[in-house]
C-alpha cells in the first residue's frame, strides 16, 4: 500500500512539474537586434506572441501579403501563433510572421536554462531555417 501511495505521489508531482513548465514561455523578450519586445501569452491552451514595443511604434505592416492589412501598425501585431508545449522546454506546431518581409514561417521554440528563447523559423523541415535568440526581459507596458 505504501508503494502504491509513493508511486501515485511521484506521478502526481511529475505531472504537476510538466504542467507548470508549459507556461514557462510566458513573458516578454527582446529580439536580437534590440528593435522589438515580444510579449508571449497563453490563450485556449496555445501560445502566441505580440509585438509589445518597437523602436518605431508608428511603422506600418507595409509588407503584409494581405493588402488590406498594410495600413495597420506593427505595434500590437500578433506575430507568433498556435504554439503547443511539447515537453523539455520546447513549443512547436506554431508559426511566426516576419513583418520585415511579410512572410510566415513554421516555427519551433526552445527555452534555455536562463529563460531565454531560441526561435527557429523554417519552411518545411527545421533543417531549412534560421534561429534567432530572444532575451527574456522585464517589460512594463504603458
Amino acid at each position: 500500500m505504501k508503494k502504491l501511495i509513493l508511486l501515485l505521489a511521484f506521478f502526481g508531482l511529475t505531472a504537476m512539474n510538466a504542467q507548470n513548465k508549459t507556461g514557462d514561455i510566458i513573458g516578454t523578450y527582446m529580439n536580437p537586434e534590440g528593435e522589438a519586445v515580444i510579449k508571449i501569452f497563453e490563450s485556449g491552451g496555445k501560445y502566441f506572441g505580440m509585438l509589445a514595443w518597437t523602436k518605431n511604434p508608428d511603422r506600418l505592416d507595409e509588407n503584409n501579403p494581405d493588402v488590406k492589412k498594410r495600413t495597420q501598425k506593427r505595434l500590437g501585431l500578433v506575430i507568433m501563433n498556435n504554439f503547443v508545449f511539447d515537453g523539455d522546454d520546447t513549443w512547436k506546431d506554431g508559426t511566426i510572421y516576419d513583418p520585415k518581409n511579410g512572410k510566415t514561417y513554421d516555427c519551433k521554440v526552445t527555452r534555455d536554462s536562463k529563460g531565454n528563447l531560441d526561435i527557429r523559423g523554417f519552411i518545411g523541415i527545421s533543417l531549412l531555417g534560421r534561429t534567432a535568440h530572444w532575451t527574456k526581459i522585464d517589460f512594463k507596458e504603458k
